[in-house]
C-alpha cells in the first residue's frame, strides 16, 4: 500500500486553539491519518501521512475553515506510515523561536520560488544562510550556505548578532526544510534592521519536489523529523537512518560497512551499525 506525507503550516491569527485541536484529532482519527499537528495563536504546523483519498478528503474539510481557505501542503509517497501515532497538540508557538516580535503575519521577507533560488543563492552579493539545525546542515545544504551551528532554532538569534550584524546592508536569503523556520527567521531580521531579505518559498521539500535533478544545486540530502530521516531529489527516501546510540543521522548501516570486516562509527558517539 502506498501512503501520502502532508507537510503543512500557516501563520494566521488562531483564537479557539483547544476547540480547533479537537474538531481535527476527531476527523483525523476517522480517516485513520497519523502524524503530529501543532497549534498556537499564531497558526497550525503539521506533517501528516495517510492513504491519497484520506489525505486529500481531510484537506478538503480543512479549507472549508476561511483562515485555511489558501492552505497548500508538499506531498510525497512512501511505503509505509513514516509516524507511530496521530498527535495534536496546542503550543506557545508553532516553531519554537521565543521572539514574539518576529510575526511572519505582520511582516516577512520575499518568497522565492523554487525555479528561482539557483540565480538568487548564485550571486555572490547574496549571504546565503541555512536556518537549521547543524545535525540537518551535516547531511546536506546548498553550496556556500552559511551555517549558523546551532542545536535549536532559538538559538539563531544568538547567531544573527554574533555572525550576521555586518551584513544588515546586504541581500540575505535564507532556506529550512519546509519554509516555516525561515519565515519566522525571515521576520525576525527584519526587526532587527534588515534590508533585503528572501526565503525559499516552500523550503527545501519544495526544491527537491520541482527543481530538476540535473539542474538542482541541493548537495547532500534533506533531513526530516520523522522514520524515513532524509530525503532526496523527487522527494524520495534517502540514505540515512537515526545512531541508535544519539539520534543523529548516519548512513544506514549497508552504506558503513567499509569492506567485510570493518564498519564505520556515528561520528558524534562512536556506536557502530
Amino acid at each position: 500500500m502506498t501512503f501520502v506525507v502532508s507537510a503543512f503550516y500557516k501563520f494566521v491569527s488562531l483564537a479557539d486553539c483547544d476547540a480547533l485541536a479537537a474538531r481535527l484529532r476527531d476527523d483525523l482519527r476517522a480517516r485513520d491519518i497519523k502524524g503530529t499537528v501543532l497549534l498556537a495563536r499564531e497558526g497550525i504546523n503539521a506533517t501528516i501521512s495517510g492513504i491519497e483519498t484520506a489525505i486529500s478528503a481531510f484537506h478538503e474539510a480543512l479549507k472549508r475553515d476561511p483562515r485555511f481557505a489558501d492552505l497548500t501542503d508538499k506531498r510525497a509517497h512512501t511505503s509505509a506510515h513514516p509516524f507511530q501515532k496521530l498527535k495534536v497538540k496546542v503550543k506557545p508557538e508553532i516553531v519554537t523561536f521565543g521572539v514574539p516580535e518576529a510575526d511572519p503575519a505582520r511582516e516577512v521577507g520575499t518568497y522565492v520560488a523554487p525555479d528561482m533560488w539557483n540565480a538568487l543563492i548564485s550571486d555572490p552579493n547574496v549571504v546565503v544562510v541555512d536556518t537549521r539545525n547543524v545535525y540537518e546542515v551535516q547531511i546536506g545544504s546548498f553550496p556556500g550556505a552559511r551555517d549558523p551551528g546551532t542545536e535549536r532554532f532559538s538559538d539563531f538569534p544568538d547567531f544573527v548578532r554574533t555572525q550576521l550584524s555586518d551584513a544588515k546592508d546586504k541581500p540575505i536569503a535564507m532556506f529550512c526544510t519546509g519554509g516555516i523556520r525561515c519565515e519566522k527567521a525571515s521576520a525576525y531580521l527584519l526587526t532587527q534592521g534588515f534590508t533585503s531579505v528572501f526565503h525559499l518559498e516552500g523550503g527545501i521539500l519544495k526544491y527537491l519536489e520541482t527543481v530538476p535533478k540535473p539542474q538542482s544545486l541541493w548537495q547532500g540530502e534533506c533531513f526530516v523529523f520523522d522514520t524515513r530521516v532524509a530525503l532526496n531529489h523527487g522527494v524520495v527516501e534517502g540514505s540515512h537512518a537515526l545512531c541508535p546510540g544519539c539520534g543523529t543521522p548516519v548512513l544506514k548501516p549497508a552504506d558503513w560497512i567499509k569492506d567485510d570486516t570493518s564498519p564505520s562509527l556515528c561520528a558524534r558517539c562512536g556506536v557502530e551499525s
